[in-house]
């Protein structure tokens, strides 16, 4: 933004006289508007002459005033130099913050691109308040203006969507005159901190979570331990029972540890892409030999629609192994009421020369609600949270089969609807040798 002078002495008659040939098209309509009442004989001739002067007047007292634009001067005298002002609007657009520089008496001077988006209706020259209705942000740019000391202030913003801002009130002095009469700004920077407090929250509800979910079994086992070195000490029915039920909690205990370790080292290993050549077809088809057995004890058939052959992706067997087992699993124990899960692996049609190896697993059971797929993969996220207990669920298994895939760069897609089953669709790139290859 460039330097304005300081206006010359607003009642000189040269400066009166160029102010009236500005407003000449106003003027003109103000006298024809007045000229026609008087032919028409509403209004007379000395009451039209009156409101003409009245309204010249007007016109000369708001061109001698402080326009919006020389208020949005850096707050100098003439002798400024003009370069210190440009330098200052070009580090303030530089900021990666929303920054605004302000008067002490809370008028906009300059601002960057990023407040943009924050208070479109932002101009030069009006009052912040204008724009930004914090009346703690106000009360800290007042107070930085008066005591010339740092402010921070935290604020919430709900509209359009919900963030959290850091605002940062800084006294700012720029050399002035050649008597050292140095011009006051205060600086307004913010600072989106929304991703941060997101990270925290989610932190706090994992960590509470995790503790739920070790407390109730932790509590079972407690339990029965004291009823066993008490009233059941010497009755061997009760105490086979409750073994039993001891063991099943040490467990889920155990397989929650586990998937809680597992996400931990692969949330570690997120920025680094596995390279290994892997056959998906074959570990699909491992997977599901090793859970036949729970098939056949729920009574379900698994199917496998082969229409591609091998697969070669670039990954990590391990991780990959777990994807799938997780999927089928979960089709075998949520969707057992439709006694069929199908499996079909192919490749994605050809997009240019960019391919996908695609694996899919489809149950008959019950369904989701369209409510409840966005979240699926959030970790300790449940649909019925009883059932899930009932079947040995940590919560933890979608969100492990989202971040291996987000690990391998492909992606899960979930289709479903209540009362027509559930189709879990892995994709994943195929190494660029296979990419290029047609199936035989």
């Amino acid at each position: 933004m460039a330097v304005q002078e300081q206006r010359q002495d607003t009642q000189t008659p040269g400066r009166i006289i160029d102010r009236l040939i500005k407003a000449r098209a106003l003027l003109l309509i103000a006298a024809l508007v007045f000229t026609l009442l008087v032919g028409l004989g509403g209004l007379t001739v000395l009451p039209a002459f009156v409101a003409f002067v009245v309204i010249a007047g007007a016109i000369l007292l708001r061109g001698s005033a402080l326009p919006s634009t020389e208020a949005a001067s850096l707050y100098g005298s003439r002798s400024t130099p003009a370069i210190a002002d440009r330098i200052v609007d070009g580090v303030i657009s530089a900021l990666p913050d929303p920054t605004i520089a302000l008067t002490p008496e809370s008028i906009v001077v300059t601002f960057n691109t990023g407040v943009r988006d924050l208070a479109p209706g932002i101009a030069r020259g009006e009052p912040i308040s204008f724009v930004l209705r914090v009346p703690d942000v106000l009360e800290a740019i007042r107070a930085a203006a008066s005591n010339r000391q740092t402010r921070r202030v935290e604020f919430f913003q709900r509209v359009p969507a919900d963030r959290w801002w850091e605002a940062t009130v800084a006294p700012l002095s720029l050399p002035g005159d050649a008597l050292g009469n140095d011009r006051r700004l205060v600086l307004l920077t913010l600072r989106d901190f929304t991703p941060q407090r997101r990270v925290e929250e989610m932190r706090a509800d994992f960590v509470a979570n995790a503790s739920h979910e070790l407390r109730t079994p932790l509590a079972s086992l407690s339990g029965f331990i004291e009823t066993l070195q008490g009233s059941a000490r010497n009755d061997a029915p009760s105490r086979d029972r409750f073994l039993a039920i001891m063991k099943e909690q040490a467990t889920r205990m155990a397989r929650l540890i586990d998937d809680l370790l597992s996400l931990s080292r692969i949330e570690q290993k997120a920025h680094i892409h596995p390279d290994k050549h892997i056959d998906l077809t074959a570990i699909v088809y491992e997977v599901a030999d090793g859970l036949a057995p729970l098939a056949d004890e729920r009574g379900v058939d698994i199917g496998i629609a082969d229409q591609a052959g091998s697969l070669i992706v670039p990954g990590d067997r391990d991780e990959l192994i777990r994807v799938f087992e997780n999927l089928i699993e979960n089709a075998l124990k949520y969707g057992a009421s439709g006694k069929r899960v199908e499996i079909t692996l192919m490749r994605e049609p050809v997009i240019g020369q960019a391919r996908d190896a695609v694996a899919s697993v489809r149950d008959y059971g019950p369904g989701i609600a369209p409510e409840h797929l966005p979240r699926l993969t959030e970790r300790f996220y449940r649909v019925d949270i009883t059932e899930s207990r009932a079947q040995g669920g940590t919560g933890l298994g979608l969100a492990l089969v989202k971040h291996i895939l987000n690990r391998h760069r492909g992606r899960l897609t979930i289709d479903s609807k209540p009362g027509a089953g559930a189709c879990f669709i892995v994709r994943l790139p195929l190494v660029k040798t296979e990419a290029m290859t047609e199936p035989a």
